[in-house]
């Protein structure tokens, strides 16, 4: 059973400054919460109990949110703010755990989950990055069916998403052995490929921010050479294990918002606030919404390839 999850917090968000200048990314709000309750509340939904941090001096509000607050508390409940108490008091279900562990100098996102590597131990565990949301379609997210697959199966699954052909040379690229799967389906993986031309690509399936991965992984991160921008990274120790064991790719079914984005961002808050009523009325008045799913499609612009210093994400 996946019990771990490692979410990289570290970056300094410089594509949402001048905002993220005093406030970290992950805190801006969609709507009611930060982005990072949504990160977390898919996390929990999948099974996982334990939240690593994998974090940097800077973002310590990051971790104060899901601390208690006695004093807010306290005058939640003197005014009888009784609904806003129960979410300020528990921000998590019981049984789960936020820690968090230094990332220390910025050498890419292979390094950063590589830091989680003594939290993590021997286990299986998941690697969600935060500026994406993934919205699922159903009552099943995404990260739910992928850990599933992976207890099935023992392979190592990477969610990867359709795009234009035009913008493949955007992305990080699943090479397949074999068909593309099906939306909610997996199939094997040959290797990722990187920002390829075009007309070289093997694919349009582009790498999201969720991996389900073994506790190997971490081994052959530590054996990995930094590569492009003298960085360690993830897609490098993902082809390291591709060559040792099988790894799937799962076809995501959801939706995806790049919150590292001004654009992504305000899609998210967007359809976020769609989907409750009575901010869903205000939005159509203001002929905000009412033509359709906001945000549909893919919306990233870095996510899908590690090949940047996550500090600058």
């Amino acid at each position: 059973m996946i019990r771990k999850a490692v979410i990289p917090v570290a970056g300094f968000g410089t594509r949402m400054l001048p905002a993220s200048k005093s406030i970290p990314k992950e805190m801006l709000p969609v709507v009611d919460r930060p982005a990072i309750a949504y990160v977390v509340d898919e996390a929990v939904r999948a099974g996982i109990t334990e939240i690593i941090l994998v974090s940097h001096a800077s973002k310590s509000a990051v971790e104060n949110y899901f601390d208690g607050h006695p004093e807010l508390e306290a005058q939640l409940e003197a005014k009888g703010k009784i609904d806003l108490l129960e979410q300020v008091r528990h921000p998590l279900p019981d049984g789960v755990q936020v820690v968090s562990v230094r990332q220390g100098p910025p050498l890419g996102l292979g390094h950063a989950v590589h830091a989680a590597h003594q939290l993590v131990g021997d286990e299986p565990f998941v690697v969600i990055l935060p500026d994406v949301l993934v919205d699922a379609l159903d009552d099943t997210d995404d990260l739910t069916a992928m850990v599933r697959r992976f207890e099935e199966s023992g392979a190592a699954q990477i969610m990867v998403e359709a795009v234009p052909d035009d913008r493949v040379d955007q992305y990080g690229i699943a090479e397949l052995d074999g068909p593309s799967p099906a939306p909610g389906a997996s199939a094997p993986m040959r290797a990722v490929v990187e920002k390829p031309k075009p007309a070289d690509a093997p694919s349009n399936l582009s790498v999201v921010g969720r991996y389900v991965l073994p506790a190997g992984i971490m081994g052959l991160l530590a054996d990995t050479a930094p590569g492009a921008g003298g960085e360690i990274q993830l897609t490098d120790a993902i082809a390291d294990l591709i060559a040792r064991q099988p790894v799937e790719a799962y076809a995501m079914r959801g939706r995806t918002f790049d919150c590292g984005s001004k654009a992504g961002y305000l899609q998210a808050i967007l359809h976020y606030a769609a989907k409750d009523p009575a901010l869903a009325e205000v939005l159509a008045g203001a002929g905000l919404v009412g033509a359709g799913p906001v945000g549909a499609g893919p919306a990233r612009e870095r996510e899908q390839s590690d090949r940047q210093d996550p500090r600058e994400a």
